[in-house]
């Protein structure tokens, strides 16, 4: 397995990523947010200096890398990305990747797929190898990770095609795959699909997992060899969970032996794409992303986790992604 893992900057030892918050966003965007762009337009420079005073904070907080799980389809721009990871000195590691069928850019793939003479599967396959292998549009930027998403309900025939290519991309190229679900739902059917199609499950994250309480769930999640992400700390809305049951379900997740399959993020998103909400930012006081250093991580410890097992939450797990262990 490789022992490096590209970032924005260039090929970094894996070692060398300490302290990771393993699901962010810089800059994400609902597809079509450009639509509106008469009305609100990408402000570059505010934007530029709002993510670099964030990430500096969080740098300042412990955190050394940071994976913007934005997807190709939500507003990912790998030189802004570049730029910001250069001024605040701290790491990004980029995705490639599609969203979910309802809230992401289906359209087009669809569309391909549709064609008498097209494999939208094949397709999305070569996007994914080139930008992992080769690089971003026309930049040297290759991706670390790919993100793929699903709804709710079931898993739809266009979320199955990317799920389908990205595991097998990820077969190819050793590149973990980190998920987003609805509030924890199809996480069985996600793990089930990927590992199905070669995707190693030490190098799948299955994404916020704290939409769910229940430990048993949880468990069966785990037992197919996948890591779970309590990756929304902060976001205190449905279909998540509070913050003091996500504290809780972690702690027993702990006391069962499952430390070594559980990573932490916030899925925050510094620059969101389009109009404002900031009705949204003022319910939700701790979506921030130091949250989890600053409140969560010592909250864990007053409760009995180790300054060993915080490590292997924040460090350890995040690098043993990459390296497919």
């Amino acid at each position: 397995m490789a022992n490096y893992v590209n970032t924005v900057l260039g090929r970094m030892p894996t070692d060398a990523m300490g302290p990771t918050l393993i699901h962010e966003h810089v800059n994400f965007g609902f597809a079509g947010w450009y639509a509106d762009r008469t009305v609100a337009p990408f402000d570059k420079k505010a934007s530029f200096d709002r993510a670099v005073e964030t990430l500096t904070a969080v740098r300042e907080s412990g955190v050394r890398t940071y994976l913007d799980a934005t997807p190709n389809d939500s507003g990912r721009d790998v030189r802004f990305l570049k730029q910001v990871s250069g001024a605040s000195k701290i790491n990004i590691i980029c995705a490639t990747g599609l969203y979910n069928e309802a809230q992401g850019g289906s359209a087009y793939f669809k569309f391909r797929n549709a064609l008498p003479f097209a494999n939208a599967v094949e397709e999305i396959q070569e996007l994914f190898l080139k930008e992992i292998t080769e690089g971003i549009e026309n930049t040297s930027i290759k991706a670390g990770f790919i993100k793929v998403a699903t709804g709710d309900g079931t898993i739809s025939s266009y979320e199955e095609m990317v799920l389908k290519a990205a595991a097998r991309v990820s077969k190819e190229t050793s590149v973990p795959i980190i998920t987003h679900t609805h509030g924890g739902k199809l996480a069985l059917a996600q793990a089930d699909l990927l590992i199905s199609q070669g995707a190693n499950p030490s190098q799948i994250v299955i994404g916020h997992m704290g939409g769910v309480s229940d430990i048993d769930y949880h468990i069966a999640v785990l037992g197919m060899g996948v890591y779970i992400g309590f990756d929304r700390f902060g976001a205190d809305m449905p279909p998540e969970k509070p913050d003091s049951e996500n504290i809780s379900c972690i702690l027993k997740l702990i006391q069962r032996g499952y430390v070594q399959k559980l990573v932490v993020s916030h899925d925050y998103t510094i620059n969101l794409l389009g109009r404002q909400v900031p009705q949204l930012l003022a319910h939700l006081p701790n979506w921030y992303p130091t949250h989890v250093f600053k409140n969560i991580l010592p909250a864990l410890k007053t409760r009995g986790v180790s300054h060993r097992q915080i490590e292997e939450m924040t460090v350890d797990n995040p690098r043993k992604l990459f390296e497919g262990e």
